[in-house]
């Protein structure tokens, strides 16, 4: 798989922008042809920052276009708004995998790439029982939620071979390679009183990452290569918060009085606050003879255990939905994320603000249907639009998105509702003229739902 490199970068901006942060090789090259990927997650630009970003919506609200504000269900947790955990009326263990199929190309090649992983495990539960609500006669004025997750957040994934000429040693090749990637446990916790709903993420980010290049004379077998070998480790907390309020129609009821109707609408704010977490970096500048038997010949440099720090960026979104509950659900909302701010001592670099605006909707045609399965199914649709923090020759990457989705119903004993939820992405990712992906990725949920946890058994 080949990619033409004059069209893919500007030779001198790729090798600045990735051989930047650390020691070069030396000399550099003065006729660079072609770059090679051959990566398993195949990611040229997860080269920068700490990653590709990996979407934390699960795999219900991937079908929604990613909406994140204002989605709230009983069956289902929506992480990224904790407030909506206060709805919960069932415990839910989900867990999510994902697959994805590209095509990288610029303007003269190609190259097909496939990946997938675990997408996401977590489980929540509401903190009020609705079974011990509904035989001891209260209300459920008041309810709250809280779970745990855990999740990838950035992923690594790239293997470039840059070939070049050297006028006193010849034909040359620069081999790039990274791996790794970070994650989050979260704690979250909410609190609802009748519509209003709040919540806490508690987030624990950990992770690794290792960037190494290489540099060998493809005609002087004798002559050592030059390795330059960084990598990072981080681990520190940050805080995510989220609102929602629910303004529920009302019928006068055969009494004359104001009962729900089961038309509302949602107004939610989730987002996450600027942290600090802390990072130990590890550096090795090393000559070696190449070939199967390596053989170091001379360390020039080597740092190991050097503490640094990584600021995380702040984001907020805002979002507004119109839901007629187990019928019909539509919202739209708008995020932005202040990347500009990102900070990283042990690798040096500058990104973007990122904006992005999202719209979803979900039907159901008879949540209560007995002999149609169909019907109860939930058929789901969306669309999103966003930027990426990274940056290539003044043009920054952005993704455009449609998906569709479907939750189908699975009845399990004791008349406990779980689903199977399915996500269809079809997109378009990259910087313009310069690397562009299409890809169609498919998200796989399971929620296991039961709402026996917290039920107060009495024995006459």
């Amino acid at each position: 798989m080949r990619l033409s490199l004059s069209s893919l970068f500007p030779p001198a901006l790729l090798l600045g922008l990735l051989l930047s942060g650390g020691t070069a090789f030396g000399q550099a090259s003065t006729g660079t042809d072609f770059v090679d990927i051959r990566p398993k997650q195949n990611s040229p630009l997860s080269r920068f920052g700490l990653g590709d970003p990996v979407d934390q919506v699960h795999a219900a609200a991937a079908g929604m276009g990613g909406l994140q504000t204002t989605y709230q269900d009983i069956f289902h947790l929506n992480l990224l708004n904790p407030a909506s955990l206060a709805s919960l009326q069932a415990t839910s263990f989900e867990v999510g995998l994902y697959g994805r199929a590209s095509q990288l190309h610029d303007q003269n090649s190609s190259a097909d790439t496939y990946q997938g992983n675990l997408r996401y495990i977590a489980l929540g539960f509401p903190l009020r029982n609705p079974i011990n609500l509904s035989l001891e006669r209260q209300l459920n004025s008041w309810n709250g939620g809280m779970a745990f997750s855990l999740a990838p957040t950035t992923l690594v994934g790239y293997e470039l071979e840059l070939k070049g000429f050297e006028e006193d040693t010849g034909p040359t090749s620069n081999r790039l390679k990274g791996t790794g990637g970070a994650y989050r446990f979260t704690w979250s916790s909410a609190l609802r009183y009748r519509g209003l709903s709040g919540g806490v993420n508690v987030n624990y980010n950990f992770g690794k990452l290792t960037n190494s290049r290489t540099l060998s004379f493809d005609s002087i077998p004798e002559a050592l290569a030059t390795e330059f070998l960084d990598e990072f480790n981080i681990s520190g907390f940050s805080l995510g918060y989220g609102v929602q309020y629910a303004i529920n129609f009302t019928d006068l009821n055969e009494e004359g009085l104001k009962v729900p109707n089961g038309k509302r609408v949602i107004v939610g704010v989730n987002g996450t606050l600027g942290a600090t977490v802390d990072s130990e970096s590890s550096l090795l500048f090393r000559k070696f003879s190449p070939g199967d038997n390596v053989a170091v010949r001379d360390t020039v440099r080597f740092e190991d255990n050097v503490p640094g720090e990584i600021d995380l960026p702040a984001g907020i979104n805002v979002g507004l939905a119109y839901e007629q509950v187990d019928r019909f659900f539509v919202g739209a909302e708008y995020g932005r994320q202040g990347y500009g701010s990102y900070r990283n001592t042990a690798q040096p670099e500058e990104l973007a603000d990122i904006n992005r605006i999202a719209v979803g909707l979900q039907f159901i045609p008879n949540a209560t249907s007995y002999n149609n399965y169909w019907a109860r199914v939930r058929y789901r649709l969306g669309a999103r639009l966003e930027d990426d923090p990274r940056v290539i020759s003044g043009e920054q990457a952005r993704r455009n998105a449609v998906t569709l989705g479907f939750g189908f119903p699975i009845q399990l004993p004791r008349q406990q509702v779980s689903f199977l939820d399915l996500a269809v992405e079809y997109g378009k990712f990259g910087v313009p003229d310069i690397l562009d992906e299409n890809y169609v990725q498919l998200t796989l949920g399971f929620s296991l739902n039961d709402n026996s946890w917290f039920f107060k058994r009495k024995l006459n």
